[in-house]
């Protein structure tokens, strides 16, 4: 096959899955410059995937303009106009399967998810060992067009300025910023509301830390608020400022506090270092944010809860697991932070 000089990635699904691309991105600008690149994604995840040098992007309005058969199909004519020699399916759901069945020319090259082991590790508590990992598995796909890339530690975007409406909060750059994401979709990955405060009051104790509380949706900005509470050094910016000021802020973060979610990416992506916590779901399923050792995941007693992993995106509880979080200790992750921050 002959290596492709027209590259479309597709990617419609959840910010953290497309956060994870950007690494490989880098890697594949990196590694093959004479490649032109043509990311198809939503809208929101421009944000980002904008600051990725020479990468052409377009937006997929799946809940309008692209709804739909029909919709797919005008996508696909201006797909068609970027003249791809082959795509890069980092999603292959149905949506993006109509899509490739419009685009006939085009090579095709689409990730295998390894459901399968991923049942089986959720199905079978003896079956308990390290999936291959969501980008190794982006990676694969890239392998499959004669575009093989190593990753290195530096396939990172750069820091951004810091807004001026994020100095106005927080003040200078003079304390470490530590953010934290302690909330999720699924309650059975997130922190209760008590243990977010009882992590926040922990972590406060290291002294010269400010903490920078993340999330999204309105219940979760009211929770954050209450977490924030009147304490000095911690500010809530969710619902404050927009997502590209919000990703600033976490470009200049020293090390983000995060349940399985988009917002450890999302630093990730930046190299800030990022402690994961899980609860029902587990490092083993794939989704470790990028370049985080083994050190910074954080996760319950497999002893005290033998069936954990109970699923892979914290969307099935079974009974006496609905509180596992609970059993996260604050120390472990002070301690953690503590040697990451020297």
């Amino acid at each position: 096959m002959k290596r492709p000089q027209r590259l479309l990635t597709i990617r419609l699904s959840a910010m953290g899955d497309v956060a994870m691309t950007v690494p490989v991105l880098l890697a594949l600008r990196r590694t093959y410059p004479e490649v032109k690149v043509i990311s198809l994604s939503r809208k929101r995840f421009h944000s980002f995937l904008s600051q990725i040098p020479g990468i052409t992007l377009i937006e997929a309005d799946v809940k309008g303009d692209h709804k739909g058969i029909l919709g797919l199909r005008r996508l696909s004519k201006q797909l068609k106009e970027q003249e791809p020699d082959a795509i890069a399916d980092f999603h292959n759901v149905l949506r993006t399967k109509i899509l490739r069945s419009f685009m006939r020319k085009p090579i095709k090259s689409t990730i295998d998810k390894g459901r399968a082991e991923k049942k089986k590790l959720v199905n079978d508590p003896q079956f308990f060992q390290p999936l291959k990992s969501t980008i190794e598995r982006y990676q694969d796909v890239l392998s499959k067009l004669q575009l093989p890339v190593e990753l290195l530690a530096t396939d990172v975007l750069p820091r951004q300025s810091i807004p001026m409406k994020v100095n106005s909060l927080v003040g200078d750059h003079d304390y470490r910023w530590i953010g934290i994401a302690p909330f999720a979709a699924h309650a059975s990955k997130a922190l209760s509301l008590h243990k977010a405060q009882e992590l926040t009051s922990s972590l406060l104790a290291l002294g010269n830390v400010k903490l920078v509380l993340f999330g999204g949706g309105t219940t979760e900005c009211k929770q954050l608020e209450i977490v924030a509470g009147t304490q000095s050094n911690v500010f809530n910016l969710a619902g404050f400022m927009s997502f590209e000021k919000e990703l600033a802020m976490i470009s200049n973060l020293d090390a983000m506090i995060a349940v399985d979610t988009g917002n450890g990416h999302l630093a990730a992506m930046y190299g800030v270092p990022v402690i994961t916590l899980w609860g029902n779901t587990h490092p083993y399923a794939g989704f470790v944010p990028f370049a985080q050792p083994n050190e910074n995941q954080i996760t319950v007693d497999r002893e005290q809860f033998p069936l954990v992993p109970t699923s892979i995106y914290g969307n099935k509880v079974p009974s006496g697991y609905e509180n596992v979080m609970e059993s996260i200790g604050c120390t472990a992750v002070v301690e953690r932070l503590r040697e990451i921050l020297g």
